[in-house]
């Protein structure tokens, strides 16, 4: 019987938090790594959050993160990306490389992934197309979606990230705001975050500059739509902003744990090929 250690990747999360736990009542604490990538972009009260979870687990929290690259600015500036069909690049060389490089170098039995029951398909692609991985899902075995993660830690008295309490559905990359937040999301930065919001904005017009085409985080979903602005591109009056659309609530976002952003069941886009990620 294989003894190699179980990893759980802790992502900041409410669900990847549960999930750790869950993967040491059936391995045991002795058995389970718990690995968090730091992208250096994480809300503080992430910290103290963490904190809490090592105190709940009785084991240490192992930090790592990128030594290509000292930030998400970096990556964005770069690749002159934000976000495209199959990802944010960021997400993509700031945890995706760093976990598959950390993946080489140690051993593992499992790999644990805090999918909840609804992410079937999240489940599926990744057990289909990354098999090395060897993940596990222990959310979707105890059947349990965000919500009862919510629920399981506010009853033991450790308080969720306090982007929830904010109204976000997940603890990604708050200090600039999350790039694959989708309208909502950016709606509600507008509103409550407006520091946040012009800062973004003034990156996508940069970028855009640089570039000598729009770059974007959001794209409008409706038949016929195109990319979207934060504000709008004097250079580009074609391309409509978010202020030309209904207000919405944040819709849920995954949580980001190194595969976020990747529809790994479909043909990646040409966009996405062109930045030469794998090819570096």
């Amino acid at each position: 019987m294989s003894k190699e250690p179980i990893i759980g990747w802790w992502s900041g999360g409410v669900t990847s938090a549960v999930a750790c736990k869950l993967t040491q009542n059936i391995y045991g604490k002795d058995r389970v790594r718990m690995v968090f990538i730091d992208t250096r972009n994480e809300d503080e009260d992430t910290y103290r959050f963490m904190e809490d979870c090592q105190n709940w687990y009785d084991v240490e929290i192992e930090t790592i993160t990128s030594n290509e690259y000292q930030s998400v600015r970096d990556v964005w500036y770069k690749h002159l990306s934000l976000n495209v069909a199959n990802g944010a690049v960021c997400s993509y060389k700031m945890k995706r490389v760093v976990r598959e490089k950390w993946q080489k170098d140690n051993p593992y039995e499992h790999q644990v992934f805090g999918f909840d029951s609804l992410e079937s398909r999240r489940a599926m692609a990744l057990r289909m197309n990354h098999p090395k991985v060897k993940p596990i899902f222990p959310l979707m075995f105890y059947g349990m979606v965000k919500k009862d993660c919510i629920d399981l830690l506010q009853e033991i008295g450790i308080e969720p990230p306090r982007t929830y309490r904010l109204g976000f559905h997940n603890n990604n990359c708050f200090n600039t705001g999350c790039v694959q937040g989708g309208i909502g999301y950016w709606q509600k930065i507008k509103r409550e975050y407006p520091d946040k919001f012009e800062e973004m904005a003034k990156v996508e017009h940069e970028l855009t500059d640089l570039k000598g085409e729009p770059v974007t985080m959001l794209k409008d979903q409706a038949k016929g739509g195109g990319l979207l602005f934060l504000k709008p591109h004097p250079d580009y009056p074609e391309t409509k902003d978010i202020s030309q659309k209904k207000g919405r609530e944040p819709k849920p976002l995954m949580e980001c744990n190194g595969f976020c952003g990747t529809n790994d069941l479909e043909k990646p886009s040409q966009t996405y090929l062109e930045l030469n990620l794998d090819n570096e």
